[in-house]
């Protein structure tokens, strides 16, 4: 999916056309004393709320041969402070007609519940309990500790395409941290202890290291009188600087094969270094996104017509780009072929697509095609609640503002056929470029 594809569909969800000079959800934020941002998107339809906390850290900032403490805490987040009792949040949530969940990235960890408008007091004020409160002993860590271990397990080791990814990621990244598993290495993960969960919960979990977002039926006076009420109790920390190596030139192409009893089908994906939000040419992610959605964007799109339609090679193929992020992102091409097919047919046919780019550029008609698909998206989140709260954080948690949000439309709407073809040229190059494949083992 695109990165920023809920941030477009939002556009609906806001009750706006895909006008290139519309806002996007005309958020309204504030900050409190102790340094927390709360930003409030008002969405009467339906007398429900999601409530979102970010905060400004996740695996990437790990220190070395501590792999996995990020969402190890995530994790226990959920087992108790001094007044909750281990699992209790969840399950008051649920009790109220709610529900919650968690995640963690490589650049954030979050936590949201979705409640009816009238138990947004209770829900804020659980988050900020567990944000100040947070009890740990061994006998719920190290239990948990096993829990994290089986969702390796079963969520990396028993898949074949997420071990190629694992595998992929380590070899894209040559020294920037993304190249680390956000779940761990299991060797790692296997020595993490209570002390060390409570270390990274006293270094980043903050109030002046967190975003709040709420969406939904609220006014922006009634949430900043239950924040002040609530995450206004809670103290600051003195928060450590967020240090990020620098990723050393890529000089080689790299590439992966992994043969495995568990797949039916073979496939392929190629993965260039690319400019972010925050990295590199930066200003090339607009026209990266546009690029994306000419490759990939559909039955139409590029990719699909010329490997799947035309030439028959390939049951599915496409590109994505990969750029919210704080260090470097990445452009990749995936392809699988059709039975009877070698999978090097498809690496070729990408491989002449690529060079079609390069060489022919696009044109102003799958431009203006492209753009449209983008914003046509918005269609698929008209109700929704959820969308919104998560664009906004993230996009804040990653260091952009409420204008480089409510300005996307625009600014997809300015990105040119020159500017395409620059970022084109400038991330298509062979050396910043891992290609995995992944094959059956043979039967005999």
């Amino acid at each position: 999916m695109r990165n920023r594809l809920m941030l477009v569909v939002g556009l609906l969800v806001a009750g706006l056309t895909a006008r290139a000079d519309a806002a996007v959800f005309n958020p309204k934020s504030f900050t409190l004393e102790n340094g927390l941002q709360v930003v409030v998107v008002e969405n009467r339809r339906i007398p429900v709320v999601t409530h979102m906390v970010w905060y400004k850290t996740g695996s990437a900032d790990e220190e070395r041969g501590k792999s996995g403490i990020a969402h190890f805490l995530e994790h226990l987040m959920f087992r108790g402070t001094e007044t909750l009792k281990p699992g209790e949040f969840s399950r008051i949530v649920n009790r109220n007609g709610g529900n919650d969940n968690a995640f963690t990235s490589w650049d954030y960890t979050a936590y949201f519940q979705s409640v009816a408008a009238d138990r947004l007091e209770l829900v804020m004020g659980m988050e900020a309990d567990r944000m100040a409160n947070l009890r740990l002993t061994d006998a719920v860590v190290l239990p948990e500790r096993d829990v994290i271990l089986e969702e390796r397990r079963q969520v990396i080791d028993n898949n074949p395409t997420a071990v190629l990814g694992e595998q992929m990621r380590a070899a894209q990244y040559l020294h920037y941290p993304y190249r680390i598993p956000i779940i761990g290495w299991e060797s790692e993960m296997r020595t993490l202890t209570t002390e060390d969960a409570l270390a990274w919960y006293d270094r980043w979990y903050a109030p002046n290291n967190a975003i709040v977002v709420i969406v939904g039926d609220v006014t922006i006076d009634h949430v900043r009188a239950l924040a002040e009420k609530t995450y206004g109790k809670v103290k600051p920390r003195e928060i450590g600087k967020r240090d990020r190596v620098e990723e050393p030139p890529q000089q080689a192409a790299r590439r992966i094969e992994r043969v495995d009893p568990r797949v039916q089908q073979p496939s392929l994906t190629r993965q260039y270094l690319a400019p972010s939000v925050n990295w590199g040419e930066s200003e090339q992610s607009y026209a990266l996104e546009v690029l994306a959605e000419i490759l990939s964007g559909g039955p139409t799109s590029r990719l699909y017509r010329k490997l799947v339609v035309e030439d028959a090679v390939a049951v599915s193929a496409g590109a994505y780009y990969s750029g919210d992020a704080i260090g470097p992102g990445s452009f990749g091409f995936y392809g699988s072929p059709r039975p009877g097919i070698e999978v090097g047919a498809v690496e070729a046919a990408i491989d002449a697509q690529i060079e079609r780019l390069l060489t022919d550029g696009v044109t102003a008609e799958e431009i203006a095609d492209a753009k449209q698909r983008l914003k046509a998206d918005a269609v698929f989140a008209v109700d929704s609640i959820r969308g919104p709260a998560n664009v906004i954080g993230r996009a804040l948690v990653l260091g952009q503002s409420i204008e480089d949000i409510e300005s996307w439309p625009a600014r997809i709407d300015a990105v040119t056929e020159a500017q395409i073809e620059a970022a084109a040229k400038s991330v298509l190059v062979p050396e910043h470029s891992v290609t995995g494949i992944l094959r059956p083992k043979p039967t005999s």
